[in-house]
């Protein structure tokens, strides 16, 4: 392996993930085309943790031409040299790396320990007592320094031999410090935070055998982490961890022998187990904090609400509106209620009792522009939800990530329960998405003398993460629920909330197939869908329908009509290649100037979440000083610049998965269906598609598959323990799952 050996000489560019470009003179090399560089200085690149003047390195790489910069030598791996001899020991110890140690002090050390003083301080502290005029004070310092030191250095090479990258090495390095060896030793699994669980698995079985204690205790968190985040379950049966455990990591456990290691978990407080029920500690703590926080606001007292028709009456005047009478049952509960629940599907007009909610709350408690900012928080999952609140209301809405200011490093929320937020009212809009875990922080950063109103559709796809949260809510009888079942028509032949009331009730009319205002089937074989696309979008460039308001949702990503193809043909149709745009290739996909894109997820510093939609607006190259490729992205108005590394978080969006667009609402929606989506074929799948159209709904493919999709029920049926602890709580019996 070719090397140079030699010192930094200064840093031009240090990251934090570690990438480094500087100068470094070579003092020897067993590369023939560098003999002539030694005792001079080149430039080098690579990924290093602390670099610093003092140490001798060993760089492991090759010395390239860069078209912009000339010849640098790429390093991927490095070495620290230890110091040899009494002269570059006693260097050493007088550096800046070594605290409470100048030159004198370094001479004494050496005079008295000699060459091997290193060695001898690491074996024993004491060692350095010898050396005349030694405090202890100073001994610790100088120890300790050098055991840290060579703490981090050993941590590195031990990583990179056991088969970690350089950038993974660092990264571990300098979260773990003098403790990284300590975690490689005892438990490799600890760092599962900045590795793949996979990757620790498959390094740890190449010196410990597969049913290793350790190994089998991980590999069982591991399995309920994955069963929670496959099925959205909050605790598990053992028949189902031991199917797993064997499928997966080829451990195969006997009734008797995995109880005996969850009980070790138990004891850890990593798990939990109630009769026939194993819970990861975490879930459970979670769905009794939410129990106990509702408990808590139900429990404060609420001021009488009066006048309430007459109130009613005059907003109705002013806003030109009617509410009928479940929309007025709906209102007046949510504003007599501590935690009430509001329910109902497309064109029911929940957006419209949101406004009346917020409208008639601050005239009934007289608040004041001021008041209104410091008292009612509207919040959603999504950010495209947010803004349909805000619209909706003339008020200020936000994602429950940015209300909580998740900290995106540390995963935390800096909005908890030693520093809630102040509001008196909270509406959660699209809350079928909220999962236990989201709630749970949410109700821990807001007070107990609080208004609750919780908004969304019961029907439509749960939450990514676990839990059945909306769902348990209603079903515990122990909070105001109302639901929404008349349908506003926007036009005499209207039909898409019609259609999603259809497929919500399995029992579709033959209006289904026949074209109207809002709707249209287009009819054909899975091999011709992308051409019928096609023609749709080309009558959508032919009118100046704005792609902005247009938007393919489809099941699945891979596949003949994948979403990932269809965004290949949109792209072509709606921003093709043109010499005045630039664009840039990411592996095997071009992103272009005037691209519709995806944010894939929450990134709270530049106020941007999984969902949003954005436009590339410009690519350029800058120098910072290396070479770096920017691409900005507007999501309406919020200008995002992203480097290339970054592009792993985005996708195109002419095309999204049906998962990815709940929470939004879009004028125009096309949907492709066909057999090849067989395995997403399902009624709540399908209607949470339809429900997103708002203007226009254009179905295309095979209706057989179509229907099939209505009729089918599948969908995991999970497994939560919620509504058990709200009715234990709350002391009432609500409905049995089925």
């Amino acid at each position: 392996m070719e090397y140079i050996k030699g010192n930094i000489r200064t840093t031009i560019f240090h990251s934090e993930s570690g990438f480094f470009v500087g100068t470094f003179k070579i003092k020897e090399t067993n590369d023939e085309t560098l003999q002539e560089k030694i005792n001079k200085t080149i430039t080098v690149t690579g990924i290093i943790l602390d670099p610093n003047t003092e140490d001798m390195y060993i760089l492991y790489g090759q010395y390239l031409k860069n078209e912009r910069y000339g010849y640098q030598y790429a390093f991927n791996q490095y070495e620290k040299m230890r110091p040899e001899g009494i002269y570059a020991v006693m260097e050493f110890l007088a550096s800046n790396l070594i605290k409470g140690c100048g030159e004198k002090t370094a001479k004494s050390i050496v005079d008295t320990l000699g060459e091997k003083a290193i060695d001898l301080i690491k074996e024993d502290k004491n060692n350095l007592l010898l050396v005349p005029g030694m405090t202890l004070k100073k001994a610790d310092q100088i120890a300790s320094s050098i055991l840290e030191y060579s703490l981090v250095d050993d941590a590195l090479i031990e990583l990179k031999k056991l088969g970690f990258t350089i950038s993974e090495a660092t990264t571990l390095v300098k979260k773990y410090q003098a403790n990284t060896l300590t975690y490689v030793k005892e438990n490799l699994y600890l760092f599962k935070d900045y590795i793949s669980f996979a990757k620790l698995d498959r390094i740890y079985l190449e010196s410990h055998d597969a049913y290793d204690e350790i190994r089998i205790k991980a590999c069982l968190i591991e399995t309920m982490q994955e069963l929670s985040m496959q099925k959205g379950d909050t605790y598990y049966y053992i028949e189902e961890l031991q199917d797993y455990l064997q499928h997966q990591f080829k451990i195969f456990l006997e009734n008797e022998n995995i109880m005996t290691f969850l009980e070790e978990l138990k004891e850890k407080k990593l798990v939990k187990i109630k009769k026939e029920k194993i819970f990861l500690k975490e879930y459970d703590d979670m769905e009794k904090n939410i129990a106990n926080k509702l408990k808590k606001i139900m429990d404060n007292p609420l001021k009488e609400i009066n006048n309430f028709d007459e109130k009613i009456n005059l907003l109705e005047k002013n806003l030109h509106v009617y509410y009928n009478e479940e929309q007025q049952e709906a209102i007046y509960n949510a504003l007599k209620n501590r935690v009430s629940i509001i329910s109902g599907g497309p064109g029911t007009g929940k957006t419209t009792i949101v406004r009346a909610i917020t409208k008639l709350y601050i005239e009934i408690y007289h608040l004041t522009p001021i008041d209104i900012y410091n008292t009612i928080a509207l919040v959603a999952p999504t950010g495209r939800a947010a803004k349909k609140m805000s619209l909706a209301t003339s008020l200020p809405a936000m994602t429950i990530h940015r209300y909580l200011k998740w900290n995106k490093e540390t995963n935390d929320f800096l909005v908890n329960e030693s520093n809630p937020n102040p509001h008196r009212l909270i509406i959660v809009d699209e809350m079928s998405m909220v999962d236990t875990l989201l709630f749970s922080s949410l109700l821990n950063g807001i007070s107990d003398n609080v208004q609750l109103i919780l908004v969304g559709d019961t029907f439509q796809l749960p939450s990514v993460g676990p839990g059945l949260v909306l769902e348990d809510l209603v079903n515990s009888l122990a909070f105001s629920y109302t639901s929404l079942i008349t349908i506003y028509r926007q036009t005499n032949n209207s039909y898409i909330p019609y259609l999603a009331k259809e497929i919500k009730e399995k029992n579709l009319s033959e209006d289904y197939e026949i074209k109207k205002d809002d709707y249209n089937f287009l009819e054909c074989d899975s091999k011709n869908i992308k051409e019928y696309l096609k023609k749709v979008c080309k009558k959508c460039i032919e009118k100046k329908v704005n792609i902005d308001d247009t938007q393919v949702l489809a099941p699945m990503y891979k596949g003949e009509n994948g979403i990932d193809n269809l965004n290949q043909v949109m792209q072509e149709l709606f921003n093709p290649k043109n010499e005045n745009k630039k664009e840039i290739n990411y592996y095997d996909v071009i992103y272009r100037e005037g691209d519709k894109v995806l944010e894939l997820v929450n990134n709270p510093d530049c106020n941007v979440y999984n969902g949003d939609i954005g436009k590339i607006i410009k690519i350029e190259t800058v120098m910072t000083p290396k070479k770096k490729d920017l691409i900005t992205i507007d999501f309406e108005g919020n200008k995002v610049i992203y480097s290339k590394e970054d592009l792993n978080n985005i996708k195109h969006a002419y095309a999204i998965s049906i998962h990815k667009s709940q929470g939004s609402e879009f004028s125009n929606v096309i949907i492709p269906i066909c057999k090849g989506y067989y395995k997403m074929l399902y009624n709540k799948l399908i209607y949470t598609g339809v429900s997103r159209a708002k203007n226009s709904l254009v179905l295309i493919g095979e209706k057989n598959s179509f229907l099939q999709s209505v009729l089918n029920d599948y969908a995991n049926n999970r497994k939560t323990d919620l509504l058990k602890k709200i009715e234990n709580k709350f002391e009432v019996i609500g409905y049995t799952k089925g």
